[in-house]
């Protein structure tokens, strides 16, 4: 509350120009506080609405402010402020007038924020926000090069500082949010002089506004850019201790990079912050996750095992469950999975005995997995049963979990109990409402292993007609494939054209932010669709058309399996079998359990004498081991024992490579997980 005014060296008491006040004269207190003070009509006025204003009598003081000429003040103002330029020496007369200038920019100045202010707490938002860009509008005017450092008093750069701060927030609840976004701007790119913590709570604001509200600052992408941007700058500033610790930095940060699927750039932010901001642990679970979403799973699952080490945190339930379905997505490390989702199952009581479900969903992926490496029928079948075990003990806890429900109907089509798959398949389609494109996958997927290729074909159409083009291309290239299946190369091929277009036109839409290594749903790269083209020219022996499709493939994924793979192909198509034989031999290197090339190696020793049946035999059977629904491995190994007068094993294997032909998917199932 004022207790007494002074300005160019006299001063009065305020009680004398209250009592006034009260008693409605407003000009008696102005024409006192003009003659006592020496003071201008508009910087009597600022002083008499400041009292009416911490009076809390706010429609007096806006009586009071609606007096003042600002625009005829910022032109007294403007000549003596804007041209004073810096001395170095001694206090001259115009530093004297300067210092005069300043006090009253500050009093007029200060009375539009406070007449501001005075509109925001009576509602009036939309007027209160005019006022406040009055308020800033001014200040450019007076200070045509920005405000510097030491070029105004303490007071007057307050009220600036205040101004700057509350403009975006009253355009916001006056629900003018694009004006919101231009003030934010202006706050940041203006010279407005503002201290760290001021800037960093704009920029913060700004970041939080660009996440939350719903708004477009422009295309999608570019307001989330911004946002991670700003909240980048605070982080650098909070590291080189410009501003005040935060943690709600890294949380908006971590909001902002999931939204781009950026977890690897938020991994870096994580191994850049202090030590000390979080605890170790909890740093290795926050890494673990960023790095599984980036699709580095070994370094995740290295962090995990840290993190779970009997020293640290073993009993930690989110890091238990993370940890099980990081090892859920690689065979190799399944066994380990398994005995992380057990400890999760049986961590999870009390409070968190809701996510006994998850723990149980995790541990059937886990056991189903390890049943693809496993060395014997007889534990493959014991881990098969267990897997569906867990699972359904699982949905009967969560019924309404819709990724349960798929990976139930995912599971039983491996091992090819087709009409319980089918169930499965068309509850999820059901209960998503057709919304999520892997259901469609799924339901085409096992209507092909029924050989029901037409009605396959159908519900590949519809769920084209009810999905967004640029997530058409999982869809396209089962299209393809059915084409295929039903003998129609042509077709098939025109369905690889567009899909081809589709996802160049689908790379060059993208924003920068996109990293090549991210991990990304329901998407068909390049590589697959040139190495689909160049697969479906070899079959029909194209070689020259599959050999360019190939070398695209190559362009865009050197030394990989599948490539050398269709090189061996073509090479074996055109007689070259010494050459077909050491780029499958190159495959496996690159890949070891890469089952086409062993199956392929196999075939070609088989056809070189009785000598080389032995280590064709050996491979047909690890390619068997890796993945046992493979009937061209089945039919070669037949045909093998038959060459070896093993006349029952041979019909064994024929009779197995032909129940799964006719359970055989287009696809395997596993690549819609």
């Amino acid at each position: 509350m004022v207790i007494e005014f002074s300005a160019n060296g006299n001063s009065m008491k305020a009680t004398d120009v209250q009592a006034k006040l009260d008693e409605g004269n407003i000009q008696e207190a102005e024409s006192s506080l003009r003659e006592g003070l020496s003071l201008n009509f508009e910087e009597a006025r600022a002083l008499l609405g400041k009292l009416e204003y911490q009076r809390g009598n706010l429609e007096g003081a806006l009586r009071v402010f609606d007096g003042i000429d600002l625009q005829a003040a910022i032109e007294r103002l403007q000549p003596s402020l804007a041209e004073k330029t810096p001395s170095r020496k001694g206090r001259s007369r115009s530093d004297s007038q300067h210092t005069v200038s300043q006090h009253a920019a500050s009093l007029v100045l200060d009375a539009i924020y406070l007449k501001s202010k005075s509109l925001q707490k009576l509602g009036r938002l939309t007027e209160a926000a005019s006022e406040c860009k009055n308020v800033l509008d001014a200040v450019e005017k007076i200070f045509h090069q920005g405000i510097h450092d030491a070029q105004v008093d303490g007071r007057l750069q307050e009220t600036v500082s205040q101004a700057v701060e509350l403009l975006p927030e009253l355009w916001k609840q006056a629900g003018y949010y694009h004006e919101a976004i231009s003030a934010y701007r202006r706050a940041l790119l203006s010279q407005w002089n503002l201290d760290n913590d001021c800037c960093a709570r704009i920029q913060k604001g700004f970041a939080v506004f660009l996440l939350y509200s719903g708004v477009e600052a422009g295309p999608p992408s570019l307001g989330v850019q911004e946002a991670i941007l700003l909240l980048m700058i605070l982080l650098r500033k909070l590291s080189l201790g410009k501003t005040k610790c935060d943690p709600s930095l890294m949380e908006h940060l971590t909001f902002a990079l999931s939204l781009c699927n950026q977890t690897s750039v938020l991994a870096k932010q994580l191994e850049e912050i202090m030590p000390g901001v979080y605890h170790r642990v909890d740093r290795w679970n926050s890494l673990a996750l960023c790095y599984s979403g980036a699709g580095h799973n070994n370094e995740a699952l290295n962090l995990l095992r840290k993190s779970l080490h009997k020293h640290e945190r073993p009993d930690e339930l989110t890091a238990l469950l993370l940890a099980a379905k990081t090892c859920s997505e690689d065979s190799h490390v399944a066994a380990e999975g398994v005995g992380y989702a057990q400890r999760a199952i049986s961590s999870a009581q009390g409070m968190d005995e809701h996510l006994k479900g998850v723990g149980l969903r995790l541990l059937g992926l886990c056991l189903g997995k390890q049943a693809t490496v496993s060395s014997s029928d007889f534990e493959r079948s014991r881990l098969q049963s267990e897997a569906l075990k867990a699972l359904n003990e699982a949905i009967a806890l969560e019924q309404n979990n819709l990724d349960l429900i798929f990976e139930l109907g995912v599971q039983y089509a491996e091992h090819r109990n087709l009409n319980a798959a089918l169930r499965y398949a068309k509850q999820f389609i059901d209960r998503t409402g057709g919304s999520i494109i892997k259901g469609w996958r799924l339901l085409a997927l096992v209507l092909s292993a029924q050989q029901r290729y037409s009605e396959a074909h159908v519900v590949t159409d519809a769920a084209l007609d009810e999905t967004a083009k640029w997530e058409q291309g999982p869809l396209l290239r089962l299209k393809a494939k059915l084409k295929i299946s039903q003998s129609l190369p042509m077709d098939a091929i025109e369905t690889y054209r567009y899909l081809l277009a589709l996802v160049q036109a689908q790379r060059k839409s993208f924003g920068p932010l996109r990293i090549s290594n991210q991990v990304e749903d329901d998407k068909v790269d390049e590589f697959e669709v040139w190495h689909g083209l160049s697969d479906l020219y070899s079959s029909l022996s194209h070689w020259k058309d599959a050999e360019i499709c190939l070398s695209k493939a190559n362009e865009l994924k050197r030394h990989s399996a599948e490539t050398l793979h269709t090189e061996g192909v073509i090479l074996e198509g055109r007689g070259q079998i010494q050459e077909a034989l050491a780029a499958y031999i190159d495959a496996l290197l690159l890949e070891p359990y890469y089952v086409p090339c062993k199956i392929l190696i196999a075939a070609l020793l088989s056809k070189m004498g009785s000598v080389a049946l032995p280590v064709a035999r050996s491979l047909l059977s690890d390619a068997l081991r890796i993945d046992p629904n493979n009937r061209k491995a089945w039919y070669y190994l037949g045909m093998i024992h038959r060459d070896d007068g093993r006349i029952a094993d041979a019909v064994d294997c024929f009779q197995a490579a032909s129940m799964l032909e006719e359970s055989d998917p287009i696809e395997s199932f596993s690549s819609i997980l």
